[in-house]
């Protein structure tokens, strides 16, 4: 199974905001980077329109600046909006692991053991991009298995600075294997349907990612807001 984000099928438009805002999350445009229709369009082979619309898109989700007479630019990381969003995923996330525990579809309970399986590899082969994807993956695939795909597209929608900051984390910290554990716990729980342990793993676990965020302001100053 391919674990990558893929872009959704439809227009030029979302072809371009998919491809645009998974170059903001993975870093690979980085918070203030500076962004021209013309130079964007010129390197995806785009005419600008598309372009133009998906910063509008990206733009109203946070991810992108517009500028007055400055011109448009990849937004820095809010703090603030860092704990936000944990504050949503943590009560959303408890209230659905809790359901899991009560009952969770065997065939995705598999693609749970298959993502750890592979979360392993990629702790091996230290590819923080590949770990990043999982850990999405498996978190999905828990709402999945709870019906629950449109709370988890609200919780994406809402969770830009988090992510980013969940990802500066896998490249400030090569210590992995807290995170891959508490996957395992999360797993454990759920097949053995113990609610309160998954509850008090789940919490642990989302607050791993934003312990050590007075560290990464202090490595990266210039990727964050200040207040």
């Amino acid at each position: 199974m391919d674990w990558s984000t893929k872009p959704q099928p439809g227009t030029t438009s979302n072809i371009v905001y998919a491809r645009l805002k998974q170059q903001i999350l993975n870093l690979e445009l980085p918070p203030g980077t500076a962004l021209s229709e013309k130079e964007m369009s010129i390197q995806l082979q785009m005419s600008r329109t598309p372009v133009r619309e998906s910063f509008v898109r990206l733009a109203q989700e946070g991810l992108v600046l517009v500028l007055p007479q400055r011109g448009t630019q990849v937004s820095l990381i809010d703090p603030e909006l860092i704990e936000e969003g944990r504050f949503l995923r943590e009560q959303l996330e408890k209230a659905v692991v809790r359901i899991a525990c009560e009952r969770f579809p065997e065939p995705l309970l598999q693609e749970l053991d298959a993502n750890l399986a592979h979360q392993r590899e990629s702790i091996d082969k230290h590819d923080n991009q590949s770990m990043y994807q999982l850990d999405d993956a498996f978190h999905r695939t828990i709402f999945e298995g709870c019906n629950k795909l449109r709370t988890w597209a609200v919780v994406e929608r809402m969770n830009s600075d988090f992510n980013r900051s969940r990802v500066l984390w896998l490249l400030a910290d090569s210590h992995w294997e807290p995170l891959y554990e508490q996957h395992k716990e999360l797993v454990e729980a759920i097949r053995k349907r113990n609610p309160d342990h998954a509850e008090a793993v789940m919490k642990q676990h989302l607050n791993l990612s934003i312990s050590n965020l007075v560290v990464l302001q202090e490595e990266y100053p210039s990727y964050f807001k200040l207040k």
